[in-house]
């Protein structure tokens, strides 16, 4: 099996078969890893036995003629947001540089129960804030595709561990474009569930009403067999939600002929790359061919997504980060004399700027006399958004748009202009405030072979029909 080709049913049928073992793909990940990473940046931690022992226990249970579980073998990279007991998890801050969980994220604990090898953390924008994947505490990734350009973020190094083969799916979290930003940069599937779908237990919080958890894959197929591995209700997480999870492979193969696709105006205006439209409206093009009727929809508020995203993430951010405190589990400052001092220091050091900026906001959001001029008028506009989005949805089955409205920019580009950087998310935070789903699939490059992405939203737990659009359009070829 070669790492470049692999996809998880491959993976699964050649240890079912015996042509091949989770041994050997584990160990040929890893030498992979070994080779690129140095310049790509992907990882933070790997966890090697870990990944052996899981492999071998998958090759005895071929070996012994056992059924397999539906990700045997499968080489898995998970975001280092993500809980794994007995392995680092930093959320690629200092302030956690040391943290290691007593327990798994549900979704890691699905994933290996469902046969996955994890490989190690995937390297990330400090707690999950930003759009590059540069505010890393550690180091910066590079997309693979252009080594001088961003993988996206936050979950760059999960999209860009992808891209470059060195894993065959990955896990990753979406609070405002986190999954599917990075995947059009890196030119791989990214897939953002309804909120609630999956369970947050296990996920170091951002902003607990926005985090998503999902996966970067190499084909659509396989983000419907990870999908269907960590849906579902968890006792440990009260928000999610009791609904039935859906065969996500089954409803692949139905035909999207009639299908109703919405086209709305406001994602194709000012800012939107001229080499992106121009894919994307061959994308929309291209299902219309397959039987898809496209329909324009308004979806009036979208001007008001990102300040709005931008008050209601800071404010919760500001609320979840205040446990970090140098008290219990995170960075502590050296040489203090007195509790004050020890806090203020801690999280000085401990937190790097994009997250102080962010916090700084979130708390003046919250704070007395702007509670209902900012916080409370974002919550409200933020229904307004949702209400644009149930509108819409009464006349067509998804929406499609640009998942950026850009490919990958230049490393150090945005770096010094917060504005420039928040607005490379215009057309994904809207379905983190709506709480809908969306999946990034490629669909064309620029000329200077950069990846774009198509963006498909739908319905509150309707992520079967999203995939059903995106598998047409993968297998029509674009």
């Amino acid at each position: 099996m070669q790492p470049t080709t692999i996809t998880i049913g491959d993976v699964r049928a050649a240890i079912r078969e015996q042509q091949g073992t989770a041994l050997s793909l584990a160990e040929e990940h890893y030498a992979r890893i070994e080779k690129r990473d140095q310049e790509i940046g992907a990882f933070l931690t790997l966890c090697k036995e870990r990944a052996l022992e899981q492999a071998d226990r998958i090759d005895r249970m071929a070996a012994e003629g056992k059924p397999l579980p539906p990700l045997a073998g499968v080489p898995v990279a998970v975001k280092d947001v993500m809980s794994t007991r007995g392995v680092r998890t930093t959320a690629g801050s200092k302030s956690l540089a040391h943290y290691v969980p007593p327990y798994d994220c549900t979704a890691v604990a699905r994933m290996e129960s469902a046969g996955a090898v994890i490989l190690g953390k995937t390297n990330c924008d400090e707690f999950a804030m930003g759009s590059s994947n540069e505010n890393s505490a550690f180091h910066p990734v590079r997309n693979p595709r252009a080594l001088e350009r961003v993988p996206g973020g936050s979950s760059g190094g999960s999209a860009a561990a992808v891209a470059a083969d060195m894993a065959v799916c990955a896990l990753g979290s979406d609070t405002g474009g986190s999954i599917r930003q990075p995947a059009s940069f890196c030119g791989v599937v990214g897939l953002m569930p309804t909120y609630g779908r999956v369970s947050r237990y296990g996920l170091i919080a951002f902003a607990s009403s926005l985090d998503h958890i999902g996966p970067l894959t190499k084909t659509v197929r396989d983000a419907a067999i990870v999908l269907h591995t960590i849906a579902g209700r968890d006792a440990m997480d009260s928000t999610s939600a009791d609904i039935a999870v859906p065969d996500y492979v089954a409803e692949l193969e139905k035909p999207v002929r009639g299908l109703k696709l919405g086209v709305a105006r406001e994602y194709f205006g000012e800012g939107l790359d001229d080499e992106v439209r121009q894919a994307v409206e061959s994308a929309i093009e291209k299902l219309r061919s397959l039987g898809c009727e496209i329909v324009p929809v308004s979806l009036p508020h979208t001007p008001y997504a990102i300040p709005t995203y931008y008050l209601i993430a800071t404010a919760e951010a500001s609320s979840n980060l205040a446990r970090y405190d140098g008290v219990r589990y995170s960075y502590r400052a050296r040489g203090v004399k007195s509790l004050a001092e020890m806090y203020r220091r801690s999280r000085d050091e401990g937190f790097g700027a994009e997250v102080k900026r962010r916090i700084m906001l979130g708390t003046y959001a919250l704070s007395a006399g702007y509670y209902d001029a900012y916080y409370l008028k974002a919550q409200k506009v933020r229904t307004l958004l949702t209400r644009d989005f149930d509108e819409a949805f009464r006349q067509v089955d998804a929406i499609v748009t640009p998942t950026s409205p850009t490919a990958a920019f230049r490393l150090g580009e945005k770096s010094n202009d917060p504005l420039a950087m928040y607005l490379a998310d215009i057309y994904t935070v809207t379905a983190d405030l709506a709480g809908i789903p969306g999946i990034s699939i490629p669909c064309g490059e620029t000329r200077e072979k950069l990846p774009i992405g198509l963006q498909i939203l739908g319905k509150h737990f309707d992520e079967a029909t999203i995939l059903r659009i995106a598998h047409a359009y993968e297998q029509a070829g674009s």
